[in-house]
């Protein structure tokens, strides 16, 4: 099967197979974006050892598979090693035995499953690497893990026999709504430019959720199928997805269901009156870790410092399932079908789409023809204005302008009233007045399918619409 995208990550693979050195490769990412599927694709069957931990289980159910795994590649029959040094010293005889003249390639896939408590994995891991691998100019290792917050912190914060012993770091992200295009030409379903924006709406860009469509089947009707019929696919995604990230993840959940309360975020204290948590290292190590792996952001308001950072759920999954999945609220089997044009679905879908513009950056500079230009996103809240003014994506730009833009998720041309337009200029003389800016401001439309050509259209510097959002 071709590998559809991931150009950057495969030239990595390529270089460090090629190289003669040895190389030390980490391979991370949010659950299901599809680490091992790269890993295993691009080397085929060219694994001088493969490894993938198992979840939720201790270190004799671990070594046990591991000793099956190293039979299963030529390992002289031996018996289950009682400790992993004993196995990685199975594992060091298995490639000095092996006769490819080219690069070992070791695959340790979701690491740290196989870190269980006490096991005194890592340490015998730090030994086979320090003491013997990274000596030998043929070997390749690959090491993946879903944990993020425990791939950052146990290899590449590492103070110990592992610091600064990773030699290549790969961090695969989401598909874009380019790449999220071309996986779906690849495999023969047809959906229209709309249809994808709001499949990222939902699943974002995971493959996982994408590979699970059915192209006899409309897009309304895979939602349907995936969500909300009997025995969907992700009726228990969410659970398991921070179960698979976080050892204890109770306090990681009571963060991400508040902050789900309110789209625009929440400061630090809001998020420990919304928790049982207390406003100390412990909820800064959560804050961290969520943010490690992409599911939430921090940001500042314009023109502010850290003080008064606010924090924002972004993972779309987690967002969806929150507003209609959770406690199996709906009944309804065809729920998606059967709700296009409410209120609710277009509060969300606006929410959503808000999202996916910041997830798509890279695209809305290029669209405003200052992909060259140094910029700095952020957002606006008015702390003076009543009543009060927000705006959910400042751009500025190095050359003297700042776009302040509007984002708006529709169905048609979205058009600017009369009374939405002095709204805009009231906003934009709030953040002037503010901000105390004297760069030029720019009024940007993010929308769907552009601006309606009306009499207010005039008074827009800039549009970016959903086409411009599929760019490569």
């Amino acid at each position: 099967m071709d590998v559809i995208a991931r150009k950057t990550e495969q030239g990595l693979l390529a270089e460090c197979y090629a190289d003669k050195q040895p190389h030390f490769v980490v391979v991370y990412g949010r659950r299901r974006v599809g680490k091992t599927f790269l890993v295993r694709e691009f080397f085929e069957d060219r694994f001088c050892f493969r490894f993938t931990g198992l979840a939720n289980t201790g270190k004799t159910d671990q070594l046990r598979e591991f000793n099956v795994a190293l039979q299963q590649y030529g390992q002289r029959l031996s018996p289950v090693p009682d400790n992993w040094f004993d196995a990685f010293g199975q594992l060091r005889a298995l490639i000095e035995q092996s006769k490819d003249a080219g690069k070992k390639v070791v695959f340790l896939d979701e690491m740290p499953w196989i870190d269980t408590h006490k096991s005194k994995f890592l340490p015998a891991f730090e030994h086979f690497w320090n003491g013997w691998g990274s000596g030998r100019a043929d070997l390749l290792l690959i090491v993946c893990g879903s944990a993020t917050a425990w791939i950052t912190n146990k290899l590449f914060r590492n103070r110990g026999g592992l610091y600064n012993r990773v030699t290549r770091q790969i961090c695969l992200r989401p598909f874009t709504l380019h790449e999220c295009e071309a996986y779906f030409r690849s495999r023969g379903i047809v959906l229209s430019q709309h249809q994808i924006l709001e499949c990222y709406m939902i699943f974002g860009g995971i493959p996982y959720y994408l590979n699970l469509f059915r192209k006899e089947k409309s897009f309304s009707q895979n939602v349907d199928i995936l969500c909300f019929g009997k025995n969907a696919a992700l009726a228990g995604e969410y659970e398991v997805l921070y179960a698979s990230l976080f050892e204890k993840p109770e306090g990681y959940v009571d963060v991400i269901e508040t902050l789900a309360r309110k789209p625009s975020g929440h400061t630090r204290p809001e998020i420990v009156a919304g928790t049982k948590l207390t406003s100390g290292g412990g909820l800064a190590k959560i804050l961290a870790e969520l943010e490690q792996c992409g599911l939430i952001r921090k940001y500042q308001s314009y023109g502010k410092k850290n003080r008064g950072a606010l924090y924002q759920l972004m993972d779309f999954f987690t967002l969806f399932h929150m507003k209609y999945l959770r406690d199996g609220k709906i009944s309804d089997e065809h729920y998606w079908t059967n709700s296009i044009e409410t209120g609710e679905r277009n509060a969300w879908a606006g929410y959503a789409f808000e999202r996916v513009c910041l997830h798509h950056l890279d695209q809305i500079k290029q669209k405003l023809s200052i992909a060259g230009v140094l910029t700095h996103a952020c957002a606006w809240r008015s702390s003076e204005t009543s009543p009060g003014a927000q705006i959910d994506l400042v751009i500025e730009r190095r050359d003297g302008v700042i776009n302040l833009c509007e984002i708006k998720f529709s169905k048609i041309e979205y058009a600017v009233t009369k009374e939405y337009d002095a709204k805009l200029r009231g906003r934009k003389e709030a953040f002037r007045r503010e901000t105390r800016t004297r760069k030029a401001l720019h009024t940007t439309f993010i929308t769907t399918y552009g601006l309606a050509r009306n009499a207010y259209w005039n008074d827009v510097q800039s549009e970016v619409t959903m086409e411009d959002l599929f760019d490569g």
